[in-house]
């Protein structure tokens, strides 16, 4: 049951929230003032808190930002009146998760707690996974801190509660396999076993003794009984990395064994009943390939259920930085040598190249420059000895933030089809703002509408 901390200096206001909130089976805490609802808060977590905007002795948004001090990721919606619309947003800007006004609309409010609450559970479920991964692989932080990445964690965190087929895409070396382990073991099949193949590597006449399994006898040289992979990963997960690889005979095979939930092992005469997760993976974009008869379309559709696109590295280039460092620590480490860290013009020549073979090509570079380091510190001359890179000058802070700017609106209005008014909704700027930045920088929201 979710815990709600009420802040209003008005008794009769709390008790009418009190008496609805508990109607709807939520669990209510309230307080008249910001004292009463710290000491409050510090003896009790909460899952969310409604705080009124105008206190009589403080402010709600300092209120709020006390609060986020004892608990950073507690979710707050901010009680308004009409004349303080701007306040309110003001307080969105600075955390606040949403706000609604006075008199409220019950159901409306009922709504943005229920949201509120969800997107509060979804960020204790990604804490949890990045808890897991790390106890499980010693991973801190697996994937960065990026938005795509928060993004990508999140899809996993919610699909690991679901039994459906996974398919991961991203490019060679963005942590495909990683991503589908992580998928394991914050699902409900987190104590069977996780197996893993890679199609590619698996050549075409021992398909069906590695998948399937044999009986003795089976065929010359078969003097045991083999389980296959996939009996082996039943009541497991079954991660089949590089599937766009598999042969069109094969994956007419893999198919009936999808949709039978069964296998018959060569040399065998009775089936054998296997329940296992399905997670795929290909660094192909696997939809052209059905269109160039490459790939089944039945298997497509299959696999294709749940998608987790892993992006590139060069997409989220701030997580480098936190990569790099976790890579020093560990080559240093298991090198018994003592590194602080990197030089600034390391740093900068690893952030501006564009690394093809994204995670796995840093990894192996910095495990290069830990092995060939004569000082406590990697400088740029380990960095990608013999890779090219145009290392360019750093850039003003009033330039760089320009550039940003400007490719944040361009992403903006392409995600928003050119409508003012989602682009408003979407980056929470009020619409007069964002045509002023659009003419700052020379950009016409028609000319983003697609047709």
């Amino acid at each position: 049951m979710d815990k709600i901390l009420v802040v209003d200096d008005d008794r009769n206001i709390l008790n009418v929230i009190k008496m609805r909130l508990e109607a709807e089976g939520y669990r209510v805490v309230t307080a008249m003032d910001e004292k009463d609802a710290l000491k409050i808060a510090t003896d009790t977590i909460f899952d969310m808190a409604l705080i009124d905007l105008k206190l009589q002795r403080t402010d709600g948004i300092e209120l709020m930002d006390k609060l986020h001090q004892l608990s950073p990721a507690l979710p707050i919606i901010i009680l308004t009146a009409h004349g303080s619309i701007n306040s309110a947003v003001e307080a969105m800007k600075k955390g606040a998760y949403s706000y609604i006004t006075k008199p409220f609309d019950y159901p409306d409010l009922l709504l943005k707690i229920k949201n509120c609450l969800e997107k509060s559970m979804l960020c204790k479920e990604v804490e949890r996974l990045q808890d897991i991964v790390k106890d499980r692989y010693g991973f801190d932080n697996i994937v960065g801190r990026s938005e795509k990445m928060k993004r990508v964690l999140e899809q996993v965190a919610q699909a690991a509660q679901s039994e459906s087929n996974v398919y991961i895409e991203g490019e060679s070396g963005t942590g495909k396999e990683l991503i589908a382990r992580a998928l394991h073991v914050a699902g409900t099949r987190k104590n069977q076993r996780f197996v893993a193949v890679n199609c590619a590597a698996v050549p075409d006449t021992l398909f069906e003794s590695e998948f399937f399994g044999y009986e003795k006898g089976a065929f010359t040289g078969a003097n045991f009984r083999k389980k296959g992979l996939f009996t082996q990963a039943h009541e497991g997960t079954f991660f089949l990395d590089e599937i766009s690889e598999l042969p069109l005979l094969m994956q007419a095979k893999l198919l009936r064994v999808i949709q039978e939930k069964e296998v018959l092992p060569l040399g065998g005469t009775a089936p054998l009943k296997v329940d296992a997760r399905l997670i795929a993976s290909s660094n192909r974009n696997l939809a052209e390939a059905v269109k160039h008869g490459e790939f089944r379309e039945d298997l497509f559709y299959r696999i294709h259920v749940i998608v987790i696109h892993l992006p590139p590295l060069k997409a989220r280039k701030e997580d480098i930085p936190l990569l790099a460092d976790f890579f020093l620590k560990k080559f240093a480490k298991s090198g018994a040598k003592k590194i602080k860290g990197f030089s600034p013009a390391s740093l900068q020549k690893m952030i501006q190249y564009d690394w093809p073979g994204n995670v796995r090509e840093l990894e192996n570079t910095i495990e290069s420059a830990v092995a060939m380091a004569t000082t406590d510190v990697i400088t740029e001359d380990l960095i990608l000895q013999t890779r090219k890179v145009e290392v360019n000058s750093f850039q003003p802070f009033k330039k760089a933030k320009e550039n940003f700017e400007k490719s944040y609106l361009i992403e903006l209005i392409e995600m928003a089809n050119g409508n003012m008014s989602r682009a408003a909704e979407i980056s929470k700027k009020y619409r007069a703002d964002l045509y002023e930045l659009f003419r700052k920088h020379d950009l016409k929201p028609a000319d983003f509408r697609r047709r």
